[in-house]
């Protein structure tokens, strides 16, 4: 009896030795970003491309260096600015790269990688407006009883809220593209953006101008960094490594100056987007 336990203990051992050895670790092979594509020339649209190669800008090529670097494919996850944080935060994606700023609150809920550089143009940040009101605004004091727009979870909402009078009334709208709308029919007097951003929108609407206005922000605040998920400390580390690769590379420059040339061309669209990536009405 005692031999046969023996003999029964031996096969049970070598049974769940194949078992374990037939366990093959998953391997990644992708990289999801998340992004937001209505907000040029960091993120937005060739409309005359489809799929993933629709997604273009700074912030794409971006992410493409990233996961070429990590010899993973890139995989674009397109979704409205929020959700796009919010999927980080959920773990449903790698992370995001969609020209966030440093926020105290970001801080609080995302490891946040090093600086990156895009452009002058994205470290001021500033308020566009109807055409033929150039230069009305040179302080915020003189946006008293007016409505400006910015897009919800951004800096620009925190500066409008903390730095515009409190007679100014500040609508937050999920994407760029419907406060560009709503800035063409009047139902807005202005719209909060980064100056690449407005200059961008400007050039394709005759109709909006820039305003002359700039807030007053942090040093912290004139670069952009990636979001990942809290505690995500090892794949932090390794984004950081690769920011600092291209940035030796004189990569940014390159990258700026491509995104601005494209968009400005016919076939460039800022596109929101919902949660669920869909294309939003």
């Amino acid at each position: 009896m005692k031999k046969l336990l023996t003999v029964l203990l031996i096969v049970m051992m070598v049974a769940a030795m194949f078992t374990g050895c037939g366990k093959k670790e998953e391997v990644k092979t992708t990289l999801t970003v998340a992004l937001s594509p209505d907000f040029s020339p960091m993120e937005f649209v060739d409309t005359t491309k489809t799929g993933q190669d629709q997604f273009v800008g700074f912030d794409v090529e971006l992410a493409k260096y990233i996961a070429k670097e990590m010899g993973l494919t890139l995989e674009i996850k397109p979704m409205n600015f929020d959700a796009c944080q919010a999927a980080v935060q959920a773990g449903a994606v790698d992370m995001s790269i969609s020209g966030y700023s440093v926020t105290d609150d970001r801080k609080a809920k995302y490891n946040l990688s090093d600086f990156y550089y895009a452009g002058d143009n994205e470290t001021k940040q500033t308020i566009i407006v109807p055409a033929g009101m150039e230069g009305q605004y040179k302080t915020a004091a003189d946006f008293a009883g007016k409505t400006i727009a910015a897009q919800v979870a951004s800096l620009q909402m925190d500066l409008c809220t903390s730095q515009l009078p409190e007679g100014c009334t500040v609508k937050t709208v999920t994407d760029i593209g419907t406060a560009v709308e709503s800035l063409r029919n009047g139902m807005v007097d202005g719209i909060a953006v980064a100056e690449g951003n407005g200059r961008a929108i400007c050039a394709n609407n005759d109709k909006i101008a820039m305003s002359g206005f700039y807030f007053e922000i942090d040093s912290d605040q004139e670069n952009n960094v990636v979001l990942l998920k809290k505690g995500a400390d090892e794949l932090t580390a390794q984004v950081n490594a690769i920011l600092a690769k291209a940035y030796a590379a004189g990569l940014y420059p390159e990258w700026y100056k491509a995104a601005q040339e494209l968009a400005g061309i016919d076939t460039s669209a800022e596109v929101g987007y919902d949660d669920n990536g869909n294309v939003a009405n």
